[in-house]
């Protein structure tokens, strides 16, 4: 939810091509109760609140966590927005409840081992595996608070609104003049100054300024030190007792920052992610799946994305983002089309090669291994260019498969858009 208004806050100047490019960037996306307990290491405000998979650690956590609570949150924990408008493929409307402490197991139970589709998760829905049961707090005033990074100052900024606990986009759009947007030096780091702007933006009704002035640099400083991409609360709330309290979090993290961040790393739900995508990963593949109908295996995110614009102007819809990298080996690519069949959806296949650093007779020695352990359905059409490729043209002629020849990207992508069965 919150990607999209960031990046129109920051920069609006966004093209259809930077829009896509912008998802294809991979993030680690945690849970929302593990956002919290990463959260409260930092001395930031969260409700108290613990995850459970089974009606019988519902029992226990109602037991020893709230014994004296009346009431509680229980939220179902996927990775996308929308819970709370959600519907569960069960019929339970609704993946966020307020109930009374003696409902909450019977609640818990319809939620977990089942689907629950929102607006961000697509018709397939997401799989609900733990409920996050949270103590029901008092609060007196939403409002909106993230940290992103910004493309145009070069570094983190804080976004604020005085206004929360709904649609930032709508917001956004009705109410510009409440979102107040505060860059970071990366290199000064946040000043008291930086912070009491936010405060100052946020409009506090009770809550103290300068407690709330540090959980800001606190929330900052989490941000920084865990490779935040992304950090959400919506909303982030006053409470009855006078605290700054981060009641929702979104956070997403660099996954190029993995190697420093194993602890945080080590919390990713595979389960919550399309399984192509984590074949790919393993095979350290870049892949974006798509809805379009005409697989692609590109060498180069530039000519991968090139190859997607022209399938579209041939009147094509290209189904992924595949690039293989200028270093795969054949077995990478024998993966890459093990994962484009694996696509239902998939009915005509694109190998696009501009051989450079990848060499055309690797990718032709992929295509015929792949085709020997995949039963290959659809037509495979392949253009291939640049070094050793009348190596490779000569192994695909050599192998007898069924492929069209395409000589250039043109002549490919209107060759895929004619075969894919009408």
């Amino acid at each position: 939810m919150a990607r999209g208004l960031l990046n129109k806050l920051v920069s609006r100047s966004l093209s259809v091509a930077g829009k896509w490019q912008q998802q294809q960037l991979r993030r680690l996306n945690i849970h929302e109760y593990q956002g919290a307990e990463l959260m409260g290491k930092y001395g930031i405000n969260v409700p108290k609140g613990v995850a459970v998979a089974s009606v019988e650690e519902v029992r226990k956590a109602i037991q020893d966590v709230f014994p004296k609570e009346n009431e509680l949150v229980v939220k179902s924990q996927i990775l996308a927005g929308g819970r709370g408008l959600g519907t569960f493929k069960s019929g339970l409307k609704g993946g966020v409840h307020i109930v009374k402490k003696e409902q909450v197991e019977d609640i818990a139970g319809k939620m977990l081992g089942q689907i629950l589709v929102t607006k961000q998760t697509g018709p397939q829905g997401k799989p609900v595996d733990k409920v996050y049961l949270c103590e029901k707090l008092s609060l007196v005033n939403e409002m909106y608070f993230a940290i992103t990074l910004d493309r145009k100052t070069a570094g983190p900024i804080i976004i604020a609104c005085r206004k929360g606990g709904t649609s930032i986009e709508d917001l956004a759009e009705k109410y510009p003049d409440m979102i107040v947007k505060v860059p970071i030096d990366v290199f000064e780091g946040i000043t008291d100054e930086d912070a009491a702007k936010v405060v100052d933006g946020l409009a506090l009704k009770v809550a103290d300024r300068n407690s709330s002035i540090e959980q800001v640099k606190k929330l900052y400083e989490l941000f920084c030190k865990s490779d935040c991409t992304l950090l959400e609360i919506n909303p982030i709330a006053e409470t009855s007792d006078n605290q700054l309290v981060a009641a929702d979090a979104k956070l997403n993290f660099d996954d190029n920052a993995a190697f420093r961040q194993k602890e945080i790393f080590a919390l990713r739900d595979s389960s919550q992610e399309d399984p192509r995508e984590v074949a790919a990963a393993k095979a350290d593949l870049n892949y974006i799946g798509l809805d379009g109908e005409i697989g692609c295996m590109v060498n180069g995110a530039g000519l991968a994305m090139a190859t997607m614009d022209i399938i579209k102007l041939h009147g094509g819809t290209p189904a992924n983002f595949l690039d293989v990298g200028g270093n795969a080996s054949e077995g990478q690519v024998v993966e890459a089309f093990k994962i484009l069949t694996s696509d239902e959806k998939v009915k005509a296949i694109l190998v696009n090669i501009f051989g450079g650093i990848m060499k055309c007779d690797v990718i032709a020695s992929g295509i015929v291994n792949a085709a020997k352990q995949v039963a290959l359905k659809v037509p495979v059409v392949v253009r291939l260019e640049g070094t050793n490729v009348e190596h490779g043209k000569r192994i695909l002629k050599e192998s007898a498969m069924k492929l069209i020849t395409a000589e250039d990207l043109d002549d490919a992508a209107e060759k895929a858009v004619k075969a894919v069965p009408t």
